[in-house]
């Protein structure tokens, strides 16, 4: 099964702080033992880069970039899918979507990936199951 994984999700696996680090890493372990394919593409990445070197220092930037991003099947978006992903988010009119999310939507559909690694509410309001718990999430 294909799996893809969300920044909200990365961030809670590097931020011990974080107030969803626990769940995430039993998730994260669990993808890791089942052998998941897990999928993410280039925004994602963009992303965590700056979340990472901003929020938790250049330390932790450079562990994700040399211990995660390895973990995962990175897929490089077009310019058809971010005209796509652009269009749809400014059709939704929704403030609290990003650009990012909807690349990942798109992303998502394109490979037939229904299930997500996310805290984002998003995943669920537009169909797509997460390998992670909805109450309470981003």
């Amino acid at each position: 099964m294909s799996v893809f994984v969300d920044a909200s999700a990365l961030y809670a696996v590097m931020d011990h702080d974080d107030s969803f680090h626990g769940r995430a890493s039993i998730v994260w372990k669990g993808l890791l033992l089942a052998e998941e394919r897990l999928i993410t593409h280039n925004y994602v990445l963009l992303e965590c880069a700056a979340l990472f070197q901003n929020r938790l220092g250049m330390k932790a930037a450079k562990e994700f970039n040399d211990v995660i991003v390895p973990m995962l099947e990175i897929h490089w978006i077009d310019q058809r899918v971010h005209q796509a992903a652009a269009a749809a988010l400014y059709i939704s009119g929704r403030k609290s979507l990003s650009l990012v999310d909807c690349i990942s939507f798109e992303t998502m559909r394109n490979l037939g990936i229904t299930t997500a690694f996310a805290f984002d509410r998003h995943f669920n309001e537009l169909g797509f199951k997460t390998a992670a718990p909805k109450p309470g999430n981003r």
